[in-house]
């Protein structure tokens, strides 16, 4: 018998069960049921117990935890394989070896505590335990890598929809996949692959949202924000994680990971960049332009002073009046 189990039997109906019903269905005695339902109650989770009537599960702790995350998920790939981890270095390190070891495309991975977080450019990402959602999407996309291109931005427009629409805010996209609140970094997403010549292996999406943190360390303070601190509302991570993911299957999914017209026009519309001043690298070359458009592979199209247009399609940019 384990916690799963018994919390498989409780999610499954707002009646209650009585325990001996519960210990018919383990195979083990009622006292062992008691044990575990104490053991649940411990970690945070609210059963009601009633003389007669049995147990009850009232609510779930507000952690991340699989059970209440699947509870308010609606998908189909993304998630039908979802770990919640109680600590991790990375997130798409672990999903890199389950990768490697062959688990299924639309695996995720999340976890309470990520001490090794990596963003772009070998950044490091950190927070306190349950301070924010730190989560990886592993898939397995039937694309050569040079097709892989759109999954970044179709990633970052799925995010920023589902936080515009979970939370009210009018989040926007800084190219390529940054998700801000006015001049402020909200989530950033990395994306790695692994790929041979002709075929995408896997692409493993990190994915990290500033929730609940009220303080930045001072030399990213003047960049970042959290949805705490944008609306002073603490809000449930794991109805959140659902609403990302569903909106991820729904942007990665609807074009076969290609950057549909729709979805381009969509991601223009939410982009920050465009029509801002910039300044990017080109080799050892630091260039200023305008950003213009986004083109359907997710390069950004930047109008250069002497009206030349070119593309931008890694690398470091920022962007006037953002950072």
């Amino acid at each position: 018998m384990n916690n799963q189990t018994i919390l498989d039997i409780l999610t499954q109906t707002n009646e209650y069960i009585s325990g001996q019903a519960l210990a018919n269905q383990l195979g083990v005695s009622r006292q062992a049921v008691w044990k575990e339902i104490q053991s649940l109650r411990a970690l945070g989770y609210d059963i009601e117990s009633v003389t007669n009537r049995g147990y009850r599960l009232n609510s779930m702790p507000g952690y991340l935890n699989a059970h209440a995350v699947k509870a308010a998920l609606n998908t189909k790939i993304i998630g039908s394989e979802l770990t919640v981890l109680d600590s991790v270095g990375s997130t798409n390190d672990y999903l890199k070896q389950r990768g490697a070891e062959g688990c299924k495309s639309g695996a995720v991975a999340a976890t309470r505590e990520q001490t090794k977080g990596k963003g772009r450019l070998g950044r490091t990402w950190q927070s306190k335990r349950d301070e924010n959602i730190a989560f990886s999407v592993l898939l397995r996309p039937e694309i050569a890598p040079s097709e892989s291109a759109s999954v970044t931005p179709l990633a970052g427009l799925a995010v920023c929809k589902a936080l515009r629409d979970f939370t009210g805010l009018d989040c926007r996209i800084k190219w390529p996949n940054d998700v801000i609140v006015g001049r402020k970094k909200l989530c950033g997403i990395l994306t790695e692959m692994s790929a041979e010549f002709d075929a995408v292996e896997y692409i493993v999406l990190g994915i990290g949202i500033n929730v609940d943190q009220a303080v930045f360390p001072d030399e990213i303070a003047y960049k970042a924000t959290s949805l705490l601190l944008e609306t002073g509302r603490h809000y449930d991570k794991n109805k959140l994680l659902a609403a990302m993911l569903e909106h991820l299957e729904a942007e990665l999914f609807r074009d076969n990971f290609k950057m549909s017209q729709t979805a381009l026009n969509e991601y223009t519309d939410l982009c920050a960049t465009i029509g801002k001043g910039i300044t990017f690298t080109r080799g050892s070359r630091r260039i200023n332009g305008m950003a213009v458009d986004v083109a359907e592979n997710g390069e950004l199209k930047v109008m250069l002073s002497d009206g030349s247009i070119c593309s931008v399609y890694y690398g470091e940019v920022t962007t006037q009046g953002i950072y």
